[in-house]
């Protein structure tokens, strides 16, 4: 699965080319470039096809600076540790600017974090932080390895997991949100993506066999809010269109009659 983290480094990249870029990822060329992904070239396939991969991006692109955006707010709050879950190819370590006693932790399978680490060394890049690799299968006792990593569950946290829980069963979602609850100091923050309502339908039931879109396996509960107040966190929920709007990159499209809470969900522990 960690390849498809190359394909968002892909989008970052042709994103941090524009003129109106949301935000700029010096590192995502070189990654997709690695991946095989660069120079960029649409895939064959049909209008629909090519719709849908459009949509992909699109969400790709507002996800990452309403995350980045919920980082910044969290440092500015104080908080000093971050943990990024399936961190994959997040550059937000080195293009980012942190307080300087901040400490960063990147949580992902050996195997992206080895192919990451070949990318930034023969760039040469430098960490804007403390930059701590903890190489664990979240599937596992990724907690202990992080405590080992020095992770100190007393202090105010901001937890990310951007793109992550759609490839993870219910029961998966449940017991890693459980398991960061338990690591989060009152005060901590948290950062999550949503697959929304519909959207393996729309986009998954005719998916390419290995594409991104075929792994897909859930969507956000009904009501995220309150299953988010459950586990001890008062969320606020957006929708793409919402962020879009907001960033200057209004939708065009028509809202679905059926579209529920947005899946870019911002969080406090209470």
């Amino acid at each position: 699965m960690w390849a498809t983290a190359v394909g968002v480094a892909r989008v970052r990249a042709l994103e941090s080319e524009r003129e109106d870029a949301l935000f700029r990822d010096p590192l995502a060329r070189a990654f997709a470039a690695a991946g095989g992904l660069w120079p960029s070239s649409p895939p064959p396939g049909d209008e629909a096809a090519r719709r849908r991969r459009l949509a992909v991006s699109f969400s790709i692109v507002i996800r990452t600076r309403f995350l980045d955006d919920l980082l910044r707010q969290a440092v500015a709050s104080g908080v000093r540790q971050v943990v990024l879950l399936g961190a994959g190819m997040d550059s937000r370590a080195f293009r980012m600017e942190w307080p300087q006693d901040t400490r960063l932790f990147e949580v992902d399978t050996a195997a992206p974090l080895d192919f990451k680490a070949t990318v930034l060394r023969q760039e040469r890049a430098v960490a804007r932080c403390e930059r701590i690799p903890v190489a664990v299968d979240l599937r596992e006792d990724w907690p202990g390895a992080l405590a080992a990593a020095g992770h100190d569950p007393a202090a105010p946290t901001v937890w990310i997991a951007e793109g992550l829980l759609i490839y993870l069963p219910e029961d998966a979602v449940d017991l890693l949100l459980a398991r960061i609850s338990a690591r989060s100091a009152v005060g901590s923050r948290m950062g999550l993506t949503l697959g929304s309502r519909g959207v393996i339908e729309r986009f998954g039931v005719d998916a390419a066999p290995g594409s991104a879109a075929s792994l897909w396996v859930s969507e956000m509960p009904d009501d995220p809010v309150a299953w988010l107040a459950g586990h001890g966190w008062k969320a606020d929920s957006h929708t793409v269109r919402e962020r879009a709007a907001a960033y200057g990159r209004p939708v065009s499209s028509a809202p679905r009659r059926d579209e529920g809470p947005g899946g870019l969900i911002s969080a406090v522990r209470r």
